[in-house]
Formats: structure tokens, sequence, C-alpha cells
């Protein structure tokens, strides 16, 4: 299997190759520069491992939700790259990216929060299986820190920079909330780890079929 990452969504763009069980990656936190870093860096770590663009199976793109602007560039540069190479492109969404990285930290729920701007979050409750790999329990959601609830009354780990922006996320799940990370990034390295078993069940989609998610577009009224 050899699988190229990218993800622009947050402050953080990274990119990450996996062949076979071998990884390559590469990360950037200069949000301003990304438009200018993210091919060098695809560049990098194909340089690394040896491999040309149309030797892989199939790209991998952070869809968001996150930073538009940096949506709409990861998902345009993995567009672009597929068609020039005949590749498919496996979307995997970022709360998910951010949840997956937080495997090091013991509990199976993951409640994934990113600082949505406008006094609101970008969140989603995730449980993780016996593979691993961890699963929204629900849809992902923007709403305001207030109405941030996790799912079920198991012990849950909060992760991502929502958390920092919030504290008052904290004081609402109380005691079920055993870990907090709120330095955590989504990684392309995390995005690899679920879009593996996606590209084996056929979850590759042509380029023009991937597009961002920015869930702010969901909103049709406004909130009382």
């Amino acid at each position: 299997m050899k699988l190229l990452a990218i993800d622009c969504a947050t402050d953080t763009c990274s990119v990450a190759l996996r062949i076979g069980d071998d990884r390559y990656e590469r990360q950037a936190g200069d949000v301003r520069e990304q438009s200018t870093l993210v091919l060098p860096m695809i560049d990098a770590v194909l340089a690394d491992a040896g491999l040309g663009l149309r030797a892989l199976d199939a790209l991998v793109v952070g869809r968001g939700p996150g930073s538009f602007t940096g949506v709409r560039l990861a998902v345009g540069v993995a567009q672009g790259l597929a068609y020039g190479a005949g590749l498919r492109v496996v979307p995997v969404s970022d709360l998910a990216m951010l949840a997956q990285g937080a495997a090091d930290i013991a509990a199976d729920r993951v409640l994934a929060c990113l600082d949505a701007r406008m006094d609101e979050v970008y969140w989603c409750t995730f449980r993780r299986g016996s593979d691993g790999l961890v699963s929204p329990l629900h849809e992902e959601r923007l709403s305001a820190p207030a109405e941030v609830m996790a799912v079920g009354a198991e012990a849950i780990i909060g992760v991502g920079p929502g958390w920092a922006r919030y504290p008052s996320l904290r004081a609402s799940l109380g005691s079920r909330l055993v870990a907090c990370d709120p330095a955590r990034l989504p990684h392309a390295r995390d995005a690899l780890a679920l879009a593996a078993p996606l590209w084996r069940a056929g979850g590759a989609l042509p380029p023009e079929q991937v597009l961002p998610v920015y869930l702010r577009e969901r909103v049709a009224t406004p909130r009382h």
C-alpha cells in the first residue's frame, strides 16, 4: 500500500507518506506559508522514499472542517495532483484525524474540538475500536461551546485547540473528562491510518468528487 496524505486545515501543514510499514513525514507550522510549502513538502517525502507520484495507490486529504483557506488549499492540491497522475483521493475528516492522534491516551471516547472562530467550535465525539481506529458517534457539529456535550456516560479524552480557547468546555464535562490535550492538532500521519481501510474497501474517489467540508455552510437558521 502506497498512500500520500496532505493536511492544511489548521496552523500546522503536514504531509505523510505510507509505503507498507514505512512512514515519511514533513510538517510546517507557519499558516501564512502553507501555499508555498505544501508542494515542496510533498516532493520531499516522495524523494525520501525514492518514489514518483504515479507510483502511489491513492492520495489522502484532510477535507475539513478547519480553516476555510487551508481546507481549500489541501483539497485543491490533492485534486490537481490526482488529475495529473491519474490517481483517486480518499477524503478524511480533520476531527477524526485529531481524535486518531490521541491513541496514546488511555480512554475509548475522544471529544475532538477545533476553534471555529466567531465564538463557535467544530466538534465530534469518537469511539476507539478494537482495531485502534476511531469512528464518530454522531455527525460533526458546529456550535457554541456551551452546546458541546459528550455522547454516553463513559470517561472521555478532550483533544484540540478548542479546549484551550474555551476553558468552559472542561467544566461542562466534570469528572468524566479524564485527560485533555489542547495543543494537539490534526496531522497527515493520522489521516493515513484512517484512510487505509477506506482505500481497501474502495472508498477512494475521483478527484472531482472530493469536496471541502466547512460545516458553517450548513447553518441555515440563527441560534436562539
